[in-house]
């Protein structure tokens, strides 16, 4: 009976030894199990960690970077098997939605920067215009060849203020502010010249017997400009800018070239995307300080019709920009407005410039008679307003091709003054590209 009894509770023992030994091994497997499952976890928090880190380290500024136009790739995720679960889709998004918010935030702030410029210069340009009406109106009471030659210089750095002016508005989205008539296209180039401050430096060959319509006579003169401005500022100043004009079946090339360092190529291919005009350029991203130039003329180009090109096959080592005007922009040149190697004289006008004066007394006249002692009338020999003249330039060359500069300033301020007479009957034809900018500029957009 007791073996019975002994055998019995053997057996229950080792049957409980065995359900604990199972259930030992299960919970022990569920353990390992666990555990596993925590070091996986844990690595999937690292992963998204360093995600999240790499997000805000490198993907987003990226992102900044790409909003504002400078061409910097957007990195993708550091683990790619993240795109197929819901964390990496959500990381895409909040990419996707930073992106967009900073493109907005971009425009607004590009909107208001162009607002601002564009009203700022518009004060300047008015500025400009009424001092160069004063300038006008000081040139028109004043004789004296040093006056003059003064007065000239501050009208030719007046212009040049004017010319930035026009550029930045023309770049902050308004229109360059002024109707021009129909003009050849040699006298748009000598406009474009005479608003640049190395004028002397540039020399123009060739002629062609087109004119450029009335609407983008003002836009080519100033992309001109621009481009001849650049190119005086990236050469020596002892060096001469050449300019041509080529002529083709369908239009006319002005050709510039400066004997400057050239550009790399990186920054040929900038240039050449300013110049096309197919990109929207903001103010803010012409660098520090602000490199206008291209960026204008590629506006301008764009709006008005012509085409501009950068190259760095110039025959004098140095920059060659191209600006190409179509036949859509070009007309027959008028026999009137055609221009000559010779000056026109100055138009006639009530008070004749001192040349004319001097000229005039110079003829003979009646003059004051007295009586001699015997009392019979004598007639005085009078001093003429020539020989007052002589006297005082007898100290200059007697050889006529070497002028001083106060003969220059002279015959300019008389023929300015004449030019001016003449423009206030009649239309002006190509005097308008002078550098001046009176009331005379219309306040319309040109259709």
């Amino acid at each position: 009976m007791a073996l019975h009894m002994n055998t019995a509770v053997f057996s229950i023992l080792a049957v409980c030894l065995l359900a604990t030994s199972g259930a030992s091994l299960g919970m022990w497997s569920v353990a390992k199990t666990q555990r596993r499952r925590i070091v996986t976890l844990q690595q999937d928090v690292l992963v998204r960690d360093r995600e999240i880190g790499h997000l805000v380290a490198s993907r987003l500024p990226a992102a900044v970077e790409a909003a504002h136009g400078r061409g910097v790739p957007l990195p993708s995720v550091l683990s790619p098997h993240l795109l197929e679960s819901p964390f990496g889709r959500d990381l895409e998004a909040v990419i996707k939605v930073f992106s967009a918010f900073v493109a907005t935030a971009q425009e607004h702030a590009d909107r208001a920067a162009q607002a601002s410029l564009a009203a700022a210069m518009k004060a300047l340009q008015g500025l400009a215009n009424e001092q160069q009406r004063a300038i006008s109106a000081m040139q028109e009471r004043h004789d004296h060849p040093d006056v003059l030659q003064g007065l000239l210089e501050v009208d030719h750095m007046n212009a040049q203020i004017g010319r930035r002016a026009q550029a930045i508005a023309v770049l902050s989205g308004s229109w360059p502010g002024r109707q021009r008539d129909s003009s050849p296209i040699l006298a748009v180039v000598r406009g474009a010249t005479s608003r640049i401050r190395d004028y002397r430096r540039v020399h123009i060959r060739g002629q062609a017997d087109l004119a450029v319509v009335s609407r983008a006579v003002e836009p080519t003169v100033l992309a001109v400009a621009e481009l001849l401005d650049n190119a005086a500022r990236h050469s020596q100043p002892d060096t001469p800018i050449e300019v041509s004009l080529q002529s083709a079946h369908n239009g006319v090339s002005i050709v510039i070239d400066d004997c400057g360092v050239g550009m790399l190529d990186d920054e040929m291919q900038q240039a050449a995307t300013l110049l096309s005009g197919e990109r929207h350029v903001d103010v803010a991203r012409l660098g520090d300080p602000p490199a206008f130039g291209h960026a204008v003329v590629g506006r301008l180009a764009a709006r008005y019709g012509f085409h501009a090109y950068a190259d760095s096959a110039s025959p004098f080592g140095g920059l060659r920009t191209v600006i190409f005007l179509p036949s859509a922009v070009l007309i027959p040149v008028a026999p009137s407005s055609a221009p000559t190697s010779v000056p026109a004289a100055p138009p006639q006008r009530e008070n004749p410039p001192p040349s004319a004066m001097s000229q005039a007394s110079a003829r003979p006249s009646a003059a004051p008679t007295a009586t001699s002692p015997d009392g019979l009338p004598q007639r005085r020999r009078r001093r003429s307003a020539a020989e007052h003249t002589g006297a005082a330039d007898s100290e200059a060359p007697r050889n006529p091709a070497v002028r001083s500069a106060r003969q220059d300033a002279a015959t300019l301020g008389a023929f300015q003054r004449g030019s001016r007479a003449g423009r206030a009957v009649s239309p002006p034809q190509i005097d308008v590209l002078s550098a001046d900018g009176g009331s005379d500029d219309t306040e319309r957009e040109p259709q």
